[in-house]
């Protein structure tokens, strides 16, 4: 015997049993009758819930008693039951009421829901993994998604530029983004030297952070070539990346830290169509 023969066979059994209790027990059959309460009790939900479920059409008006109080019975316990399993699985109320009407529609509401279960659960996973890297690297929690292992090399204008970066590129980019980072530890010292730099910097300041800074973004540069084409890893058009971009570094830098950005920039351009000229790689 399989079994879920054997199963039903119990089933059947235990029934039959129950019955014949009854029966010789000569219990005679009387007509259930519970209130709201009772049976949002019986169902393990509230008195509330059943009212709501009266105003959307899901559940039955009951028969009433002679002194006006609602009265139900099994039907409406067993269409209580059936509502509240639905809900369980998180299909929408507004679907409930078409279960009985068609199968397939109840079926496509079932994948679509499974669908969004899955993103969810994807999408929860990831933050497991990133609360785990925050708590890892000891990172802020509001460091910018995927870069908690290198958030110590950020200063506080650079976290916040990365931030508006991961609204700007794609994973891809972001990846490289974060190895550069990484790469570019030895610079932590020019970096902050360019963060405690005051707006009114003199020129031979200026000029000396920009020489040091340059060959780290020359580097950069030859690696990941993308840096001066970007336009194959942007997430929004190119227009609203280099306003955001501008508007993002006028707002976080000063004057002074702008310049020399600006100044490296170009002596690394420089040196990069110099060594490809060359056929080597910067120093």
């Amino acid at each position: 015997m399989s079994t879920r023969a054997h199963r039903r066979r119990l089933f059947a059994s235990s029934f039959a049993a129950r019955c014949g209790r009854i029966a010789g027990n000569r219990v005679e059959r009387a007509a259930v009758s519970w209130s709201t309460s009772e049976l949002a009790a019986m169902a393990g939900t509230t008195a509330n819930t059943i009212r709501h479920y009266h105003r959307l059409g899901l559940l039955d008006q009951p028969q009433r008693r002679y002194n006006g109080y609602k009265q139900y019975g099994v039907h409406e316990l067993v269409q209580l039951l059936r509502i509240r399993r639905l809900a369980e699985l998180g299909v929408p109320l507004s679907e409930i009421g078409k279960a009985d009407e068609s199968t397939e529609s109840m079926s496509e509401t079932l994948r679509a829901l499974d669908a969004e279960l899955a993103a969810k659960i994807d999408q929860l996973q990831k933050s497991r993994a990133e609360i785990a890297a925050v708590l890892r690297d000891g990172a802020p929690a509001d460091s910018p998604a995927g870069f908690s292992s290198v958030a110590s090399h950020l200063s506080e204008a650079d976290s916040s530029l990365v931030h508006v970066y991961t609204q700007l590129y794609d994973e891809s980019a972001l990846a490289d983004l974060r190895r550069m980072v990484e790469a570019d530890a030895e610079a932590d010292a020019v970096g902050d030297e360019i963060k405690a730099l005051p707006a009114d910097a003199d020129e031979a300041s200026r000029q000396r952070l920009a020489e040091v800074l340059a060959p780290v973004l020359a580097r950069n540069l030859l690696e990941y070539a993308w840096l001066s084409d970007p336009a194959g890893h942007l997430s929004k058009s190119e227009r609203v990346t280099q306003q955001t971009f501008i508007e993002a570094i006028v707002e976080l830098y000063n004057p002074a830290q702008i310049d020399v950005l600006a100044r490296a920039g170009t002596l690394a351009n420089d040196m990069v169509a110099a060594r490809r000229a060359a056929g080597g790689s910067p120093e």
